[in-house]
């Protein structure tokens, strides 16, 4: 029996995917790297926007198309969302919702009747990500959100906040650890809410990841602003909390951010930003802002750009605003243009490019540690490796040796695009060897 698992989306379906992996492996039900050879096919759906909707409806219908014997099964917010049209449109199997998650690989094994033959299971390192590619790992921590940002559908799709036992946590990291994965990131639907039903914080979460286990690199998924506790940015005292965040500010004009009903002001996240960057070296934050939300002036869009010089984001992922039916922002009046939001979306991708391009050249003669990923490119220059020093900025540099994996000291030297170039260097002096600059 072999099953072939695929996502769209976020971060959170693809932690969810690994762990189904693991899960049908337990079973021995065995990962398929192809659809074709696969007796089931297991899908996360995404429905943040229409888009994603229409994507997660055409990788539905393009499985029946391509290996029409093999069970379909269905999960992920446009099946939560739309469980009816998934099951009838579609011909699915089996739908399950984003509550049953977490029971998905025993639901489908019951309700399918799936052969399952625990005894032939593979060694829990036969799947790691590493025999994938993949030096990083994402930890499914929390589920859910409490919050009804008037643009999100997600909320919807998810329900309430559900966080995993600290302890379980743990154990799902060591076992990475075990494997030799050298990289994890906590991840959750609103990560800054874990343990709002636990009696616990993400503060807590992260103090004893730290304690209770040896992963050399963690880092943490998207939160939002107003959710980092006092004394928050004293976890990073410990050099394997990695210095970046991803804060998603949506706007950087308040009256935008009210319609939107976000909880954070453009001035108390500057202060917020500025004081962190006191407390931690090279420490880079990067964002998220939804261009041309309904009624959004020339004026706010004016302040949305200043605020964002003034932030000096490392990384800016901008989305041109859509209506997503079922959310407030869908009924708000005065929608902009498409031609007004095809320009403003020019000007911020410029505006993201300079500092982009800004805090790339602070990094220029600095050396850091990279954790060096897999597959790399044969060049002209010799095999081009690539990696991301801790402030989650990416480097290239050259090197003969097999490096994927490993935790390198790279000397960064020039700009390339959005990327660094620079060349390794041996403990103790600097070596010219794998200089690509």
């Amino acid at each position: 029996m072999r099953v072939h698992l695929k996502t769209l989306g976020c971060r959170l379906n693809e932690a969810e995917l690994e762990s189904w992996a693991r899960d049908f492996q337990q079973q021995g039900i065995s990962p398929s790297g192809s659809p074709d050879d696969a007796d089931l096919l297991v899908i996360n759906t995404c429905a943040v926007t229409e888009e994603a909707v229409k994507k997660s409806r055409k990788l539905l219908r393009r499985a029946q198309r391509d290996n029409p014997r093999a069970k379909l099964v269905v999960s992920g917010c446009y099946a939560s969302l739309n469980p009816e049209q998934a099951a009838a449109d579609l011909g699915v199997d089996l739908v399950i919702p984003n509550t049953d998650k977490e029971r998905l690989v025993e639901i489908a094994i019951r309700e399918l009747t799936l052969p399952t033959m625990p005894f032939t299971a593979m060694e829990p390192d036969d799947y790691s990500p590493l025999q994938r590619n993949r030096q990083r790992a994402f930890i499914k921590v929390q589920d859910g959100c409490r919050y009804r940002c008037s643009y999100c559908i997600v909320t919807l799709a998810r329900g309430e906040e559900r966080s995993r036992p600290i302890p379980e946590i743990i154990a799902e990291i060591n076992a990475l650890s075990e494997q030799g994965l050298q990289e994890i990131v906590l991840a959750g639907v609103h990560l800054g809410g874990y343990g709002s039903d636990r009696g616990s914080s993400l503060k807590e979460l992260v103090q004893a990841v730290l304690r209770e286990t040896d992963m050399p690199r963690i880092r943490l998924g998207s939160l939002e602003p107003w959710d980092l506790p006092e004394g928050f940015w004293s976890l990073f005292s410990n050099p394997r909390l990695m210095p970046h965040l991803h804060l998603p500010m949506q706007s950087g004009a308040d009256s935008v951010l009210r319609r939107m009903s976000r909880r954070c002001r453009s001035g108390e996240f500057l202060e917020m930003v500025e004081g962190a960057r006191r407390q931690i070296p090279d420490f880079n934050v990067t964002t998220d802002i939804i261009v041309g939300f309904p009624g959004e002036t020339e004026d706010e869009w004016r302040q949305t750009l200043e605020f964002a010089e003034r932030a000096a984001f490392g990384d800016i992922h901008i989305f041109a605003f859509s209506p997503r039916s079922g959310t407030k922002a869908a009924l708000l009046p005065n929608p902009v243009p498409r031609e007004v939001k095809r320009r403003r979306s020019e000007e911020l991708h410029a505006l993201a490019a300079r500092l982009k391009r800004n805090r790339l050249q602070q990094q220029l003669g600095l050396s850091g540690p990279v954790l060096v990923e897999g597959d790399p490119r044969d060049t002209e220059r010799g095999r081009l490796w690539s990696g991301y020093l801790p402030n989650y900025l990416r480097v290239c540099f050259s090197s003969a040796e097999k490096l994927d994996n490993r935790i390198v000291q790279v000397r960064a030297k020039a700009i390339d695009g959005g990327v660094l170039l620079g060349s390794t260097e041996h403990k103790g002096s600097e070596s010219n060897h794998g200089d690509v600059a």
